[in-house]
């Protein structure tokens, strides 16, 4: 199922991680995650900076980034095995830009079971691929969880 966020009392600003994963957290402790695309606004030290295309975080950093009141304005952030190899040239290619991003159950990259997308401060996407994080992230959310598909 593919959710948006578009105004929600819960969340500080989009794509407010450290809310907008509060319900599915802990079900995502083994995955790493590929951040893409990125545009950030933070006063904290994280684990992203502006000079890299890309950043491939464990979980640990991924909290640390989550935790850090940080705003992603722009970005790809993908969960992906710990085993997942990264493809630098298929990676510089992921944008939140994308066509892509608005087409149901497409994802940019085939191997992640979520997918957040930031657009422009303005929407937070979320692609789920496992039907109980879906179901537990729009229980959470309730109505401010809108279906991709009915946001056209």
């Amino acid at each position: 199922m593919n959710w948006v966020i578009k105004h929600s009392k819960k969340i500080k600003y989009q794509t407010d991680l450290e809310e907008i994963l509060k319900p599915i957290w802990e079900d995502l402790q083994n995955y790493k995650w590929l951040i893409t695309d990125v545009d950030f606004i933070t006063d904290s030290q994280i684990p992203l900076n502006f000079e890299k295309d890309y950043f491939f975080l464990d979980r640990d950093e991924f909290a640390q980034l989550m935790n850090s009141d940080t705003q992603i304005i722009w970005g790809v952030i993908s969960a992906v095995s710990n085993n997942y190899k990264i493809d630098e040239k298929k990676n510089l290619t992921l944008s939140s830009e994308s066509e892509q991003v608005w087409k149901e159950n497409v994802f940019q990259i085939s191997e992640s079971i979520l997918e957040i997308i930031a657009f422009d401060s303005g929407y937070t996407i979320l692609k789920f691929k496992n039907n109980k994080l879906s179901e537990k992230f729009k229980n959470y959310f309730e109505s401010e969880a809108i279906e991709l598909c009915k946001l056209k």
